[in-house]
C-alpha cells in the first residue's frame, strides 16, 4: 500500500484556488470549435462559428416562441401505463422512470397555450430527451387533445417535431397514434384553422409519416434530419450510396418536400407573418 493518498485534480502551486470550468464550454460537432456556453445560449443555441443548430429541449422552444415566456401548460398529467410490459435490455417501465426523472416531464410532449407576437396560439413541443422523443399513446393523445382544443377555440396550432418516430415499446398502440392525430388534423382543416408544422433535428419515422408533414405550412430548421427510415438503413436496403445531404432539410426543400427552411433566430417572426396571412385568408 502506498504511504500517501493521491488527491483528485492537479496540484495547484499558485496559492489560489483552481476554478473548475466544467459545463462552461461546449464543443460544436460540426466545426469542432469550443464555444462559451453563455454565448451559445444568447445565440439561440446556434453555433456562432458555423451556424449549426444545436438540439434544444421543449421548454426552451416555448421560451423562444411565446411572448415573455408566458404560457399555460395543459394535459400534462398523462402518463404511459406500459400496456405491453415490454422488456428489451431493460424494462420499459424503468426507461420511463429514468426519463421522467431526467426531464421532469411525464412523457415526450409539452402542450402550451400562449401568445406569439400578440396572437393566441397553441403549441405542442416534443421533447427529444424523453426516450428519443418517441411517440407512444401519451404523445398521440396529448397532440390530439391540443388539435381538438385548437379546433374548438379556432386557435392556430404549431407542432414542433423532434422525434425518432413511433415508440416500439408500445407496439401497435403507438402506430395507432399516426391515424388518430391525422384524423384530428383533418377535422382542423375542415374548420379552416391554421396548422404550422416545425420540423427540427431529428424528425423521423412515424412522426414524419403523419402529422409532421401535414401542416398548412411545413417549416424546418437548417440541417435537420428529416425522413422515414434513416440514411444508413436506406443505403443497406438499396445497396447504393446516397447523395450528399440526403434527408437534410435543405435537400428536402430543394425537392419540394418543405415550404421553407428558417434559421432559429427568424422562426418566431416568420411564423407570425405566416399566421397573419393564413388567418386573413381563412
Amino acid at each position: 500500500m502506498a504511504w500517501f493518498k493521491r488527491q483528485s485534480g492537479e496540484l495547484d502551486t499558485s496559492g489560489e484556488k483552481r476554478v473548475r470550468t466544467e459545463g462552461l464550454w461546449v464543443k460544436c460537432d460540426e466545426c469542432r470549435q469550443i464555444i462559451w456556453k453563455k454565448d451559445l445560449e444568447d445565440n439561440f443555441n446556434v453555433c456562432p462559428k458555423c451556424d449549426k443548430h444545436f438540439r434544444i429541449d421543449a421548454r426552451t422552444r416555448l421560451a423562444q416562441l411565446l411572448d415573455d415566456n408566458q404560457y399555460e401548460v395543459f394535459d400534462s398529467n398523462l402518463a404511459s401505463t406500459d400496456p405491453l410490459k415490454f422488456v428489451d435490455l431493460k424494462a420499459y417501465s424503468s426507461r420511463l422512470k429514468a426519463a421522467r426523472k431526467d426531464t421532469g416531464l411525464d412523457d415526450a410532449i409539452v402542450n402550451a397555450d400562449g401568445k406569439l407576437n400578440g396572437r393566441r396560439v397553441i403549441i405542442s413541443a416534443m421533447e427529444y430527451s424523453f426516450i428519443g422523443g418517441s411517440m407512444g399513446a401519451v404523445v398521440g393523445e396529448a397532440i390530439t387533445r391540443a388539435i381538438e382544443k385548437a379546433t374548438d377555440t379556432r386557435t392556430p396550432i404549431i407542432i414542433i417535431s423532434a422525434s425518432g418516430g413511433a415508440r416500439m415499446m408500445e407496439g401497435a398502440i403507438s402506430l395507432m397514434q399516426l391515424a388518430k392525430i391525422s384524423a384530428a388534423l383533418a377535422r382542423l382543416d375542415t374548420a379552416r384553422v391554421p396548422y404550422v408544422s416545425v420540423l427540427t433535428d431529428p424528425t423521423t419515422g412515424g412522426t414524419t409519416a403523419s402529422f409532421a408533414m401535414l401542416g398548412d405550412l411545413n417549416i424546418a430548421e437548417p440541417g435537420a434530419l428529416i425522413g422515414f427510415a434513416g440514411p444508413r438503413v436506406i443505403e443497406q436496403t438499396i445497396r447504393q450510396k446516397l447523395p450528399p445531404g440526403f434527408q437534410r432539410s435543405e435537400f428536402l426543400l430543394e425537392h419540394g418536400m418543405l415550404d421553407a427552411v428558417v434559421h432559429r433566430k427568424g422562426l418566431k417572426p416568420y411564423i407570425a407573418r405566416a399566421l397573419d396571412f393564413m388567418v386573413q385568408a381563412a
